[in-house]
């Protein structure tokens, strides 16, 4: 809340659009991120409700770009990461530790777990076939929560690498499951 407040110069974020998972949201506030190397990434969309860490997902290749060594990371687990600057309208806020590269995972409610026969922490995979580009994505992190609906997190640059929006099909797997070698 207090970056929303040096960024914004205001209390709360204004929700722009619903995000999938329930009382999730896009915010019509966006950022400028800044790295060591004083490259910035201009208009990053900022996400709500407020938690108690400010957290800046990004891609490996943002992370290049902004000279920023991006450690795989669960959100919400800052231990041991960068910082960076991130420029609002209204002013700045340096973190000091809370940029990641989000570590793939599977949000999952008990329905699915049961459905999937996995519980929270498990590794899943996830099989695209995409035309020309059907590939296998390894150690998905499965994320149970009472409140979730079934959802997939994976970077921009990995959507790109599976060619994620010709997809034709989509499964998740469990290791072992022989349907990865096929």
């Amino acid at each position: 809340e207090e970056h929303v407040q040096a960024l914004f110069g205001k209390d709360e974020l204004e929700p722009l659009r619903p995000l999938y998972q329930e009382g999730f949201y896009a915010a019509k506030e966006t950022v400028a991120v800044v790295g060591p190397r004083r490259r910035m990434i201009p208009d990053v969309r900022v996400l709500g409700p407020c938690r108690g860490a400010s957290q800046v997902e990004l891609a490996f290749t943002d992370g290049i770009s902004l000279g920023i060594d991006l450690p795989v990371r669960i959100s919400g687990d800052h231990r041991d990461t960068p910082g960076c600057v991130l420029v609002g309208p209204n002013g700045v806020a340096e973190l000091q530790s809370g940029v990641i590269r989000a570590m793939r995972h599977v949000h999952m409610g008990p329905a699915d777990l049961k459905y999937y026969d996995v519980s929270d922490g498990d590794g899943m995979h996830l099989r695209v076939v995409s035309e020309g580009c059907t590939s296998v994505l390894e150690d998905l992190r499965v994320r149970a929560d009472d409140h979730v609906k079934l959802e997939v997190h994976i970077d921009t640059d990995e959507g790109n690498a599976l060619n994620l929006e010709q997809a034709t099909h989509v499964e998740l797997l469990k290791p072992g499951d022989c349907r990865c070698q096929q």
